[in-house]
């Protein structure tokens, strides 16, 4: 007998996956690709779209034929920031322009002049200034420097709404897409921004991300969803889940802060330290820091590896001791090793002076006391005034990280810090937002006691 699966299309920059989910949404498949990039039509570098319209509609015939599976739903979740524009026929007009692709500043900044200056247009929108990042700027360069092209323009979809129109045919936005630093929406009024209908953006009208199309395909019906953006995607099982309120901190490269429940408006000083707003499945703002832990955390233990001559992977060993940690803050106080001193400085120095520390370990408590400075003002900046907030959910590579998860359970004794171990939380948001399920999920929580 069939066992009976959702598809979910997990398209990253790097990865796209195939993940099916059963019926109680444990994984039974994982299928991973990586397609070369393409150029534009410029040049630039950017996803190599007909490859992956190509790969959807092969696998899902393939999926629907199969022996072992019987597919009932599929849903998708792309990264955002990302555009793509139909012609009156429905056909795709242009490549997938990637959103690091370089546009000219005198663009955005005739919008922020005319629609109140940067900072309040920013603040409005929820979205600092990030360049094309801002998919919004996306149409607007189009239109500037390729107008024979956007006067062609019928429709305008984010990118996870055209995966599902490849197979749906049907035109569609959503809260998720819009919402996440796209400079299009209008946090105070919750509604597009004015600038996208005076500049002529054709968007649809957003519909609840749990709309599901029933269509038949290769003789099966499925019920195929609208997509969903992969950050807030990520949050979808932790309000299935999560008996309280929650603040869910997702670590890797970026270290990002996501609070669902802070119902404070974002202010131009919060955007300007990183701070924006996605949206969630409910609709609602969930405001949101980052820090570029990651990152900063590997670069600094190249510094460390190479003074004490120690394999790059020999911090996994160090446990977090408490005492070294007090007495560093001591022997330190008001002076930084690894990073500049200034207001909000997340930059590393240029020269570290590793003869500070006489063992490894000393140097690795350091640079995490000085990391966890870092991250507790990033995290405060998502913390309303009135914090009700009883949980706090750490995913991804940190959450094995024994002075992380240390920092983090002194610095918020208040509350219950738990890691989460959940495979693929952007694909089983997707798949739980498919299936419509009322049903509790185990978010596999591991309480970090001290």
């Amino acid at each position: 007998m069939k066992e009976t699966v959702i598809a979910i299309y997990d398209i990253g920059k790097t990865n796209k996956k195939i993940i099916l989910f059963n019926d109680e949404f444990k994984i039974v498949s994982e299928i991973e690709e990586k397609f070369a990039e393409t150029i534009d039509d410029d040049g630039f570098g950017c996803d190599d779209i007909e490859h992956i319209e190509r790969w959807i509609r092969e696998s899902l015939v393939g999926l629907i034929h199969s022996e072992k599976y019987d597919l009932k739903a599929v849903n998708f979740t792309t990264y955002g920031a990302t555009l793509v524009y139909l012609d009156e026929k429905g056909e795709r007009l242009t490549p997938v322009y990637n959103y690091l692709k370089p546009v000219d500043e005198k663009i955005p900044e005739s919008l922020y002049k005319r629609h109140g200056g940067r900072d309040e247009f920013c603040r409005r929108t929820a979205s600092p200034a990030l360049g094309m990042l801002n998919s919004g700027m996306q149409p607007l360069w189009l239109k500037a420097v390729k107008p024979d092209v956007f006067s062609k323009i019928e429709h305008i979809l984010h990118f996870p709404q055209y995966i599902s129109y490849i197979i749906t045919r049907k035109i569609y936005s959503e809260h998720t897409s819009i919402g996440c630093h796209t400079a299009l929406w209008d946090f105070d009024n919750m509604n597009y921004h004015p600038w996208v209908k005076i500049h002529g953006l054709n968007l649809p009208d957003p519909v609840p991300v749990e709309t599901v199309n029933e269509i038949i395909v290769e003789g099966k019906k499925l019920k195929v969803g609208i997509g969903i953006h992969d950050s807030s995607s990520s949050l979808a099982p932790y309000f299935k889940g999560s008996n309280g309120k929650f603040l869910l901190i997702s670590t890797g490269t970026w270290c990002i802060n996501m609070n669902p429940f802070n119902t404070e408006k974002l202010t131009a000083e919060q955007l300007d330290k990183d701070c924006l707003c996605y949206m969630s499945i409910t609709r609602q703002p969930v405001k949101s820091s980052r820090l570029f832990l990651g990152y900063l955390h590997e670069t600094a233990l190249k510094f460390i590896n190479e003074h004490f001559r120690k394999p790059e992977d020999y911090y996994k060993k160090i446990k977090a001791d408490e005492q070294l940690s007090s007495f560093l803050k001591t022997k330190f106080e008001g002076k930084k090793v690894f990073f500049q001193t200034g207001p909000y400085a997340r930059d590393l120095k240029e020269y570290i002076d590793m003869y500070e520390f006489n063992t490894y370990e000393e140097a690795y408590h350091q640079l995490m006391n000085e990391l966890g400075d870092l991250i507790i003002e990033s995290i405060n900046l998502v913390i309303p005034v009135n914090d009700d907030i009883e949980n706090i959910y750490i995913t991804g590579g940190f959450s094995k990280n024994d002075l992380f998860l240390n920092l983090i359970s002194r610095a918020y004794p208040s509350k219950f810090v738990y890691t989460s171990e959940i495979a693929n939380g952007s694909a089983l948001g997707a798949a739980l937002v498919v299936s419509g399920s009322k049903s509790s999920l185990n978010l596999g929580l591991t309480r970090c006691g001290l």
